[in-house]
């Protein structure tokens, strides 16, 4: 069971595991051992709340597939059960990004002192600028 809130949370029923081999160097025990995992979770299926749903689906990341199945692979760590472990993390943190509320952002101006302080800064430059122009006797 992986919990999402205290009152949401994914039963281990809709997560579906595959052992795969590992890629990359590692010798003689990647060769061998079937230690890497693939999690696959579709939002469609699951139990989650339809605002959960909604976010996920929506979300822009590419380890949801189009279909709305999330696919992560864990190779991570030697072990398989290191590598369930830190595909279920990931799968929590992406659930939650994707369900992070934005503040919403309030429209603001620059106060008068600011604009002052700006148009005086600007009319400083100008005139150092001008002061490197030609001398007229």
């Amino acid at each position: 069971m992986l919990q999402l809130s205290s009152l949401v949370s994914i039963a281990d029923a809709e997560i579906q595991w595959s052992a795969i081999r590992a890629q990359g160097a590692g010798g003689q025990n990647v060769n061998k051992v079937s230690s890497a995992v693939h999690l696959r979770f579709d939002i469609h299926a699951s139990s989650l709340p339809p605002f959960y749903k909604e976010r996920l689906l929506a979300h822009r990341d590419s380890r949801i597939t189009d279909e709305g199945v999330v696919v992560i692979k864990a190779q991570q760590f030697r072990t398989q059960e290191k590598n369930r472990q830190d595909a279920l993390v990931r799968l929590r943190e992406l659930i939650l990004a994707a369900t992070a509320v934005q503040k919403a952002r309030r429209a603001t101006k620059p106060s008068k002192a600011a604009k002052a302080r700006r148009l005086e800064g600007k009319s400083r430059r100008a005139g150092v600028k001008a002061g490197r122009g030609r001398v007229d006797y």
